[in-house]
């Protein structure tokens, strides 16, 4: 393993993420299932994975204190990938069947229902990474797969305010279902996608990899 960069995948309880511990593994990392925050801490990445409701995501973090794991990660400049929920719960809150959820409040704005003649978004779709995307190098015109009903359908910290040295604005990538909607965020040590990319073959693999390349 010398050499690999450690990640993380943050085990808060929900099944279903062998494939994000797999995928990492493809493309070159070390990877360990575990809620242990000593390790998370320590861990060169850490990836929040996410299905399901908003509101039973949050529940699980908050039994492995998931937020104190993430913050304090970010408050030290680690890096931090969420992907589907995983991403949505960054978010101030979330309404999802009714029911508002408080987020992690990483950023502004509220997730709620797609507003499409079809849903859930379902299958492969486009992106719009904007210019000089780490993420998205070399795979800025390729398609990944979604399968949500929700979403962020707006973006407000700071993406106009201009770079101030070794500070960047947040990058924000957009995809469109019934209306634009946040596909992914590249904010510092923060980043997060809705799309699956553990779920998105050749393309999937190499942002996996290009965000190993940042860590």
């Amino acid at each position: 393993m010398a050499g690999r960069p450690t990640v993380v995948v943050l085990d808060y309880g929900f099944g279903n993420v062998r494939s994000a511990v797999r995928a990492l593994e493809h493309v070159g990392a070390a990877v360990e299932l575990t809620a242990d925050p000593k390790v998370a801490a320590v861990a060169d990445g850490l990836l929040v994975p996410g299905v399901g409701a908003f509101a039973a995501v949050m529940q699980g973090l908050e039994k492995v204190r998931g937020g104190q794991i993430i913050e304090r990660r970010l408050s030290g400049g680690r890096p931090v990938l969420g992907i589907c929920v995983g991403m949505q719960v960054m978010f101030d809150a979330g309404d999802e069947h009714g029911e508002h959820t408080e987020g992690l409040a990483q950023w502004p704005g509220v997730v709620d229902r797609l507003e499409a003649p079809v849903v859930p978004h379902m299958g492969w779709d486009t992106v719009e990474p904007p210019a000089g995307s780490a993420l998205f190098d070399g795979v800025e015109d390729e398609r990944f797969y979604f399968v949500h009903s929700y979403a962020a359908r707006s973006f407000s910290l700071g993406t106009d305010e201009p770079v101030d040295g070794r500070f960047k604005p947040p990058q924000v990538t957009w995809s469109d279902h019934g209306g634009r909607f946040v596909a992914a965020v590249e904010n510092g040590p923060l980043s997060a996608t809705q799309f699956h990319p553990e779920k998105s073959g050749d393309a999937g693999a190499q942002l996996l990899r290009n965000w190993l390349g940042t860590l």
